[in-house]
């Protein structure tokens, strides 16, 4: 069940994610991070070791992505041009 669960939730997510980070839109993010446990359990339960390690740089990048977007301060604008 969880199997078949989490098939579907990784599909959803992970298109939606990449669909919207090409779009440069910071809701991606948030989506494919929302996908990562999905992720986890996948690989635990099909003892893909290789990619269930893999599924903590990508954790990283997707948190990353979330940084840089919602919380990093950006250099204020210069009114000189």
């Amino acid at each position: 069940m969880w199997d078949t669960i989490s098939q579907f939730v990784i599909f959803f997510t992970g298109v939606a994610a990449i669909f919207l980070v090409a779009r440069r839109n910071k809701w991606g993010f948030v989506l494919g991070l929302i996908g990562q446990p999905f992720w986890f359990i996948t690989t635990y339960l099909h003892g893909q070791w290789g990619l269930f390690f893999l599924n903590f740089a990508y954790a990283f990048v997707w948190g990353y992505g979330i940084y840089e977007w919602f919380f990093k301060k950006s250099p204020p604008i210069s009114a000189e041009i």
